[in-house]
């Protein structure tokens, strides 16, 4: 597959390190302003349009996020193939802190949030196909980065999208473990859904930061997932040019 290669940046990543600038757009949707600037560049040779999802700085909450108006960004830019990274909590025992995971399924435990394109003045109902709500071609790419990288990556999993932007009880997390949940964050959704929706080929990267609750007896804080984002995200970063190096 070719096409433009788009990144989302999560909790930590609100720029891209190594990203030749060549522009930057703020593009209006029918949905209003994206989080934060279109970043338009080169990394490992190759275009690259990059979009921190929490506006840069970091200001803006899960539950807020314009998750419509910056996939239709994207899309608009010419973005087909779209690498979504998301700080997560690790709930399966193979997921410690620090590792990482290329999820083949999402459960959906938001709500509230806008969640598709198809809404008012259609001419029909449109429903899209999600069995496999993740791209395997853009999985792959990520899969075979990270192991040439020597990057301890695990290949599948299921996230838990939840709603936050508190952080899960004990509780929750038992009930998302016992419905099959690996790893959980709080942005996998909508916007793994609005991508299938625009026909883009998404694919999320997921760092785990932190033990989901009840999975250490230490308290989380927010200054140790820091810590484990900084060192994170520079694996992140090279993990993406690898992907952009041999991309096609």
């Amino acid at each position: 597959m070719s096409g433009l290669w788009g990144v989302i940046g999560g909790t930590g990543l609100s720029q891209l390190e190594g990203l030749q600038l060549t522009g930057e757009s703020r593009p209006q949707t029918p949905w209003g302003e994206p989080s934060a600037p279109l970043v338009h560049g080169e990394l490992a040779g190759q275009p690259v349009c990059f979009l921190a999802r929490h506006g840069h700085p970091h200001t803006i909450p899960p539950h807020r996020v314009n998750y419509r108006a910056n996939l239709w960004a994207l899309r608009e830019a010419g973005v087909s193939r779209v690498v979504a990274v998301n700080a997560v909590g690790g709930i399966h025992a193979d997921l410690p802190t620090g590792r990482f995971c290329v999820p083949d399924q999402l459960i959906d435990y938001t709500w509230g949030r806008p969640s598709t394109f198809y809404e008012d003045g259609l001419d029909e109902v449109v429903h899209v196909d999600f069995a496999e709500p993740y791209d395997a071609s853009v999985r792959a790419e990520l899969l075979r980065a990270a192991a040439a990288q020597g990057i301890s990556c695990r290949d599948g999993g299921v996230y838990a999208a939840t709603q936050g932007p508190r952080l899960e009880t004990a509780a929750e997390i038992r009930r998302l473990e016992r419905d099959g949940a690996d790893v959980v964050g709080m942005t996998g959704m909508p916007e793994a859904g609005l991508a299938r929706e625009l026909g883009l080929a998404y694919a999320c990267l997921a760092l785990v930061v932190n033990p989901a609750a009840g999975k250490s007896t230490e308290v989380i804080t927010m200054a140790a997932i820091e810590g484990v984002v900084r060192a994170g995200m520079q694996q992140v970063r090279d993990l993406l040019q690898a992907v952009l190096a041999s991309a096609d």
